[in-house]
């Protein structure tokens, strides 16, 4: 119990919520799991977006099964699985994990022994396989279970097909970690990006896992030339969004990638760069407290600073 507690711990910290943002390791709470309620929203032709604690998932309901888009934390399945029940009789057949983070990929084992296949990027699996560091708090991610594993992975590109309903899986390089997933569904104009798009406050970037700024900028990008008016994307983390808010998203990293750019070309140290408050005008927007500003800053940093010994 207490290993689950340190473990969902720290995946809360990779959350860029302001309560979460301000806590320590030793500080973290188990959360409260049954104060929580599992939001539906219908996106049109069958497909909804799925709201709880930790990163958003997306249902994708077919005649034959259905695609489920991440599975936040483990405490969450039987709650999670309900709510499925409410929007089709159908199983899961297909859990897809955008990346490994475990208020993504927490809920793996049990849907996997509800029966569903557990698909990924390979560098996922690599990921959970051997455990993690966190880069904001150095704290340690243990190995998860055999049975939590995605069993079917990818390197690039893959089709899930389900009777009446294909979800195009694509791999987008150093994003928000090394191994992140979009899902596209064509049809319905839906597209469920994981964290590498959160919809009104900045994202995480994992730096020790593979994330980096620019990764980030081109997952943006790929998704705007993919996107129209019509188009409904599912944010790793905040509401419902559309290609407005993607584009306003977009302006925002390029801004701050530049700003960054600027200063590291200077000569600036990391100290010198927070003391400077470089996003102080894009706080008002997309910081919810000093905190999470600070970690933006010390990411963005991270990704275009030269590399220290031992980060990859």
């Amino acid at each position: 119990m207490r290993s689950l507690a340190i473990l969902l711990a720290s995946s809360l910290l990779a959350l860029t919520t302001p309560a979460v943002a301000q806590q320590t390791p030793q500080a973290s709470p188990t959360p409260d799991f049954s104060k929580v309620e599992i939001k539906s929203t219908d996106l049109g032709d069958g497909i909804y977006m799925l709201e709880g604690m930790g990163g958003n998932m997306t249902l994708a309901t077919a005649k034959n099964g259905a695609i489920l888009i991440d599975s936040q934390f483990a405490p969450l399945h039987d709650k999670i699985k309900a709510a499925i029940a409410k929007l089709t009789p159908q199983p899961v057949r297909y859990v897809v994990n955008t990346h490994f983070h475990g208020d993504h990929t927490g809920g793996n084992e049990a849907f996997a022994k509800d029966g569903a296949t557990i698909v990924a990027n390979i560098k996922v699996r690599t990921r959970l396989a051997k455990g993690t560091a966190n880069f904001l708090t150095g704290g340690q991610n243990p190995p998860a279970p055999k049975a939590a594993l995605p069993t079917r992975t990818y390197p690039s590109r893959l089709s899930l097909s389900l009777r009446g309903r294909i979800a195009e899986l694509r791999h987008i390089k150093n994003a928000h970690t090394d191994g992140d997933t979009y899902v596209y569904f064509q049809n319905a104009h839906v597209i469920a990006t994981g964290d590498t798009f959160t919809n009104g406050c900045y994202p995480n970037i994992d730096i020790l896992n593979g994330g980096n700024i620019k990764g980030m900028i081109a997952a943006a990008d790929t998704y705007l030339k993919m996107a129209n008016d019509k188009t409904k994307i599912v944010p790793g983390h905040g509401p419902l969004g559309d290609k407005a808010a993607l584009a306003a998203y977009r302006d925002m990293l390029v801004t701050a990638r530049d700003r960054m750019t600027k200063l590291v070309k200077e000569g600036k140290s990391e100290d010198e760069v927070q003391a400077a408050k470089p996003f102080a005008d894009l706080d008002a927007k997309w910081a919810p407290n000093e905190t999470a500003s600070k970690n933006f800053v010390r990411a963005v940093y991270a990704s275009l600073a030269p590399k220290k010994a031992g980060v990859k």
